[in-house]
């Protein structure tokens, strides 16, 4: 038992375990001064290339280790100040383990003077002894481990359910508006009608909507948009209610599905269009850096990737706080906006962007559009600490009027 939990270095117990990406423990001290003297950062053992950033404490082996070196009665102390229940239950059977190692050595010597028959049988029951207990425990490991499992598929199934029931909210608002619009359309002697829903709640998705009808209506409207979390980098950070993104600078445990962004810290709108004209509206802020825009759903999502039309992407960005770029064309600003409207023609094949808070024109790009295209977003990453803030996409406010084209306005 002891020399499972000696370090490979110093051939004595671990202490200050720590563990490497390779999934091998050494005591600190130990592994510093080997990578000193060796001039080099490769596992001992395995020869893998590591770093000292990669070096995390073993929490585990060193409840071990001391639960191996203190007596039976500091057990219960332990278990007191272990947080995760899990581990206490596997610390407890750990602290069974010890005893009856006691136990067996005991036993061991006291029949250490009989003759050679009777030390060889000692050693086979100590080896069967040995054999029980590594069984125990690789049992208690396999619950832990489904246990584990268990309550990362429920709060998965929890997530996805929360998701399609704003999807059907949404919907069921969408067809509201479309009614009233409807109603309003057919009253020809009304110049203009006005009408104010208060805001509604939809599962933590607030809207306020505001209507203006004329005698006859475009078919230009602001489209509800929410982030879709399936797609996030593991290092972006969701609001709650799936309107504003953030860099955490921490990679998150998340599943790796085929829809996720993996090198990029980039997400996408949780609906994407095959037709008509849709717009939303993303509140940029003072960042210095950040990406808005469209994109194909066949995109690369796990690799490194170039926001231009040949990759499937139609954005606008922002580097060094002042340099914009639409696609791939440089961008001449005399005012920064703090809030972008992006506007989708998919008929028409123009996606086009414009500073809300003076509705001027910014940048229209035109082309053909033969797949489903999704709203895109990237807070980018801090640029030192100066481009910290969240991207937000902006609570919709709807303007039906009687204009032509393609003009559609949110507040």
């Amino acid at each position: 038992m002891e020399t499972d939990l000696s370090c490979v270095v110093c051939h004595d117990l671990y202490k200050d375990s720590v563990l490497m990406d390779c999934d091998r423990s050494f005591c600190r001290s130990c592994i510093t001064q080997y990578w000193e003297k060796a001039n080099t950062t490769f596992c001992p053992i395995c020869r893998k290339q590591v770093s000292s950033r990669d070096l995390r404490p073993d929490c585990m082996l060193a409840n071990i280790v001391e639960t191996f070196v203190k007596s039976d009665k500091d057990f219960k102390k332990i278990i007191k100040t272990t947080r995760c229940c899990q581990w206490k239950k596997l610390l407890k059977s750990l602290s069974c383990v010890n005893l009856v190692i006691d136990a067996i050595f005991r036993q061991a010597f006291t029949h250490y003077q009989t003759d050679e028959d009777q030390s060889v049988k000692t050693e086979k029951q100590i080896k069967a002894e040995f054999e029980k207990l590594h069984q125990f425990l690789h049992e208690e490991e396999r619950i832990v481990l489904e246990d584990l499992k268990l309550e990362k598929e429920e709060k998965s199934q929890g997530m996805k359910e929360r998701i399609e029931k704003i999807k059907e909210e949404i919907s069921s608002l969408s067809v509201t508006v479309q009614n009233i619009e409807q109603e309003l359309s057919e009253q020809g002697n009304i110049k203009f009608l006005t009408k104010d829903f208060t805001e509604t709640d939809v599962s933590g998705c607030s809207f306020q909507i505001k209507v203006l009808v004329g005698v006859h209506s475009s078919q230009s409207w602001a489209t509800p948009v929410t982030f879709d979390p399936n797609t996030a980098s593991p290092y972006l950070l969701l609001s709650e209610d799936l309107s504003t993104v953030r860099l955490t600078g921490k990679r998150q445990q998340l599943p790796d599905n085929p829809e996720r962004f993996d090198y990029c810290v980039s997400v996408l709108g949780s609906e994407g269009f095959t037709s008509g004209k849709h717009s939303w509206e993303v509140e940029v802020g003072n960042k210095t850096k950040w990406d808005v825009g469209v994109a194909k759903e066949s995109i690369n999502r796990k690799e490194r990737i170039t926001l231009d039309p040949d990759n499937g992407f139609q954005t606008m960005r922002l580097r060094k706080g002042n340099k914009y770029w639409g696609c791939e064309e440089r961008l001449d600003l005399s005012v920064n906006p703090r809030k972008i409207r992006v506007c989708l023609d998919y008929e028409g094949g123009k996606v086009s962007f414009y500073n809300s808070d003076n509705k001027s024109h910014i940048y229209t790009f035109t082309g053909t559009f033969t797949e489903k295209l999704y709203p895109y977003f990237s807070p980018c990453l801090t640029d030192g600490g100066k481009n910290t803030e969240p991207l937000k996409i902006c609570p919709r406010t709807v303007t039906i009027q009687e204009d032509e084209g393609f003009n559609p306005s949110s507040k």
